[in-house]
């Protein structure tokens, strides 16, 4: 950038800005205070140097040596070398290795990486939809994955075939839907089997390490770092163009405040302009060299819908834009459906691009190996992104404070913003990273200063019972030592050991086990259980339906409701069992020739049968999902051949949602084809069935 340049960047930093009558400014410009000059100095690439661990990765490296690590660090800092370099070492000594991730595309991501390091011959992946090479030294799988293991390891009386278990993202032990499988994990696992934690900072890695150093018998020793591998820098888009920096004196230590320049702004304009078209922003970041960025919106529509604003996003350079055309068909030549996709004229000549989970797997995989990649200049997401997924950015952009859990907006918590900015700045491509808040209708200014030097949040237990669980505990435990499993619950921990009486603990205990009691009392009324705790026959098959509604299904089947020799009819049936969100059931959807007479009597028969049982389960206090017709016809005419365009309109829901409702099935049908020994024409139904649902464009892989 020429002195000449640097003038024009900052000149107009003091003029004044009219509002017109919408409250957007008349005069947009980029621009940028003064104040930036020195930190924009530095946006550049690091110097090519030979790769030099840091002392955190060393130490975590000797740490698994001789003990269970846990390792809390920032997006993005180097934690899958440790994860790597620890696997080498158990190779070494001829032991077999297991890393669980939470997602089965950062499992697949995973893959195709550790394959390229151990060789592909070594590698196997375990994610439900994949099963290769399950004997291999190095085996990648989900939590769920590993957690059904543990119950097939204790139910045989076996040693899980592991010497060694690395848990990513271990900071999902606190998530209120999943946690409870991360738990189960580490309570079941043998104490022979080192563990190694990764996460995100976290702020209670020692109570964590302390609790399972408890349960374990083994030293858990916490390797914390807090620096980032790329300096963050948060900055402010004023509505006319103008960026300046969020915070005092620039940086983000916990004794800055939101600068003042800013302060005056947002007492004056916050709530009386509008933010910036996203082609604005693009226009200053492109200006000031931030891009490439990631900007995290509210809902897949504000996704989608942005990419209508990016019209003027060009590249000049030729050599760039057949970079990028090249690549894409590179990665979209074996799947024609992609190949077509609505989007792909804005991925080729806006570089920019959406990313939800309303899209297909394979688009955003192919998304995901763009952004990083350098070849795309943004990509519009929601916060599904800042979980697993390898996409790192030079800058990182916030329209929001707020995030939807599902049911409400609630404001971001330090975790969910930090995992949100540890994208910002790429290790080895960048200086410096930035998170540039942009002021609005839905976002708090304040509150995303206060996040900024924030401490991280504390993961807490989300342990709860289910009747999978206390299925496959009976399996292979008594009653009272299914309860001594149960005292090694991380709650129960936290109560004993926060300056609380003891008796809190206790409670808390009592309170979990009258809970599992409910459901092993209902379990005994409806025979999967005998009067002496023990699984009846029903009650053993039933334990390896390790789905979201296993009771359910398993009345199913022992009252031969379900439908046998017909795989279209019974993909059809599991589809209904697995949707969990209301459907519209409109009758111009589920008439003529997408409803036939046998599934529509079918489905009617099924829902009526199992009334008295829902009912049961109602009047005893668990709840039943309402079961859909939709879902079902919308799987049953996939399965038929129809083309993926006329299921999508069946079901008009988002391709995405479709393909989920499509692979959890499949999900479903796996358990009840493990049913073979018990149910084998339906476990040969089932097979074929997931033979009929899974292709393109569901699934991405041979």
């Amino acid at each position: 950038m020429s002195e000449k340049e640097k003038k024009d960047f900052f000149r107009d930093k003091n003029r004044k800005r009219r509002f017109n009558s919408r409250g957007r400014t008349s005069d947009f410009k980029p621009s940028a205070d003064k104040s930036l000059l020195k930190i924009f100095d530095e946006i550049g690439v690091p110097k090519e140097s030979p790769f030099v661990p840091d002392p955190f990765q060393l130490d975590a490296i000797s740490a698994i040596e001789n003990a269970d690590c846990l390792v809390t660090a920032p997006t993005g800092s180097g934690k899958t070398w440790i994860a790597i370099e620890a696997i080498k070492n158990f190779q070494k000594k001829n032991l077999k290795s297991w890393y669980a991730s939470p997602l089965k595309a950062l499992s697949n991501s995973k893959y195709i990486e550790f394959s390229k390091v151990f060789g592909a011959e070594n590698v196997g992946i375990l994610t439900g939809d994949r099963k290769e090479k399950p004997d291999s030294s190095v085996v990648i799988g989900t939590t769920e994955i590993l957690r059904n293991h543990l119950y097939d390891a204790m139910h045989h009386g076996e040693t899980l075939p592991t010497d060694f278990v690395i848990i990513d993202e271990a900071h999902f032990l606190g998530d209120e839907e999943r946690g409870v499988v991360w738990e189960e994990i580490l309570i079941y696992l043998p104490p022979r089997i080192p563990i190694l934690l990764l996460s995100a900072t976290i702020g209670n890695a020692h109570e964590i390490a302390a609790w399972l150093s408890s349960i374990r018998g083994n030293q858990c020793i916490v390797i914390d770092e807090n620096k980032r591998p790329v300096p963050l820098y948060p900055l402010c888009l004023h509505p006319s163009g103008t960026l300046y920096p969020l915070l005092t004196k620039g940086g983000a230590t916990r004794k800055q405040k939101i600068s003042k320049k800013v302060e005056n702004f947002l007492d004056e304009y916050a709530t009386k302009s509008k933010p910036p078209r996203f082609g604005e922003i693009l226009q200053v970041l492109r200006r000031f060299d931030l891009l490439p960025a990631i900007f995290f919106l509210k809902s897949r529509m504000d996704c989608d819908n942005a990419l209508s604003y990016c019209n003027q996003n060009h590249h000049k350079d030729t050599e760039t834009k057949n970079k990028l055309k090249n690549r894409i068909q590179e990665l979209t030549s074996e799947y024609s459906h992609i190949s077509r996709h609505k989007h792909m004229s804005r991925l080729e000549h806006q570089f920019v691009a959406s990313h939800h989970s309303g899209q297909l797997p394979a688009w955003k995989l192919v998304v995901e190996n763009l952004m990083s990649e350098g070849l795309l200049d943004a990509v519009f997401a929601t916060s599904t992104v800042a979980a697993g997924v390898n996409f790192p950015a030079r800058t990182i952009v916030f329209l929001n404070s707020d995030k939807f859990n599902g049911t409400a907006f609630l404001p971001l918590t330090s975790t969910e913003f930090h995992q949100m900015t540890g994208r910002a700045g790429r290790r080895g491509m960048d200086n410096i990273g930035f998170a540039v808040m942009v002021p609005g209708k839905f976002m708090d200014i304040r509150l995303m200063a206060k996040l900024m030097v924030s401490e991280p949040s504390e993961v807490i237990s989300q342990i709860k019972i289910n009747f999978s669980m206390v299925l496959n505990l009976l399996l292979s435990h008594t009653l009272d030592q299914i309860e001594e499993i149960l005292k090694k619950s991380f709650a129960t921990y936290l109560l004993m050991n926060r300056e609380l009486k003891e008796s809190h603990a206790n409670d808390y205990h009592k309170k979990l086990w009258q809970d599992f009691l409910r459901h092993l009392s209902f379990l005994k009324e409806t025979n999967f259980v005998d009067e002496d705790s023990k699984l009846t026959e029903d009650g053993i098959w039933a334990s390896k339906l390790r789905v979201d509604q296993p009771l359910m299904i398993a009345q199913g089947f022992r009252k031969k409701f379900f439908p046998v020799g017909d795989p279209a009819m019974l993909a059809a049936v599991m589809a209904s069992f697995v949707n969990d969100k209301e459907t519209d059931e409109n009758l111009f959807l589920v008439e003529g020739k997408w409803l036939p007479n046998n599934l529509r009597k079918l489905f009617n028969t099924i829902k009526g049968s199992l009334k008295p049982f829902v009912k049961l389960m109602a009047i005893r206090g668990f709840a039943a999902r309402a079961l859909f017709v939709k879902p079902a016809v919308s799987v049953y005419n996939w399965a038929l051949g129809h083309s993926w365009e006329s299921v999508l309109s069946i079901s008009r829901v988002a391709e995405g949602d479709l393909a989920m409702l499509i692979l959890r099935t499949a999900d479903n049908l796996r358990h009840i084809r493990a049913l073979e020994d018990v149910f084998p024409e339906a476990a040969k139904t089932a097979s074929d069935a997931i033979d009929l649902i899974l292709k393109e464009p569901v699934i991405n892989f041979d």
